[in-house]
């Protein structure tokens, strides 16, 4: 059978194909190998990063990519991949379909970036590292530290169970075609904290109440979102972006204590 010369990149599908090796080689390099023996990457396109990854002999290596064009060429050009997942990692059923700890990767496609990130979160327990490119802008939210105007909801839910880290910056002219901004590679290593020391799910409401209005102090955007007994949080003068993860922790065991819940 003849291989495919090449992928056709498909705007549907916010695809940008990387073409220097050398980078591909870097973020594949990015994967510590500590703690899993699977890793999935995630969109593999034409392979780049996938040849890589192979070569690292990890134990259990799959990929999962939508488009089928992409999959006939990964199945033609990488025959000793025998782990390819047809289909939307969105859609992937984590839980059911690996059984031990995994590690994920890939050239993440901008348009679903940060729902990646979001299922990883739900996912924690399993998925112990993630690695990747993604764009700048979401990549530096990420991995931003408290005080920063980045500085989000993103970065604060993560950073609760996973260590963070900017890589190195991707220029726009290395991909087929040149997205319209620059691209960062980052990993993420899951961290010891199994639960927090508050309401896991009261956390994740107060962190996004707190966020949706920004530019308010905490005392008026909690004020929004939860009828309280009290108002003399000491830290109610602040903005969200100036408080870290332990902060958001205290805040959401405070609120606990002193919301009125509706019967």
């Amino acid at each position: 059978m003849e291989q495919r010369s090449r992928v056709y990149p498909k705007k549907t599908l916010g695809q940008h194909f990387l073409k220097d090796k050398s980078i591909a080689r870097r973020i594949a390099d990015s994967l510590t190998g500590s703690g899993y023996n699977t890793v999935l990457e995630i969109g593999p396109g034409m392979g780049v990063l996938t040849g890589y990854l192979l070569e690292r002999g990890f134990n259990d290596f799959h990929v999962i990519e939508i488009d089928n064009e992409s999959v006939h060429y990964i199945r033609e050009n990488f025959p000793e991949l025998k782990n390819i997942i047809t289909g939307d990692f969105l859609s992937l059923e984590i839980d059911k379909y690996f059984s031990d700890k995994i590690a994920i990767i890939g050239n993440f496609p901008y348009n679903i970036s940060t729902q990646i990130f979001f299922k990883v979160l739900k996912h924690r327990e399993k998925v112990v590292e993630i690695a990747g490119m993604l764009q700048k802008e979401v990549a530096e939210r990420i991995c931003a530290e408290p005080g920063s105007k980045t500085y989000g909801i993103l970065s604060v839910l993560l950073q609760a169970f996973y260590t963070t880290e900017y890589l190195f910056t991707v220029s726009e002219h290395v991909f087929s075609p040149p997205p319209k901004v620059k691209s960062g590679v980052i990993r993420l290593v899951r961290n010891d904290v199994r639960k927090l020391e508050c309401d896991e799910a009261l956390f994740f409401r107060v962190v996004k109440a707190c966020f949706n209005q920004r530019r308010k102090t905490l005392r008026n955007s909690v004020r929004a979102a939860f009828e309280l007994k009290r108002d003399d949080y000491h830290e109610f003068g602040l903005r969200p972006e100036q408080l870290s993860v332990d902060q958001f922790v205290k805040l959401t065991r405070w609120i606990d204590e002193n919301r009125i819940i509706s019967e």
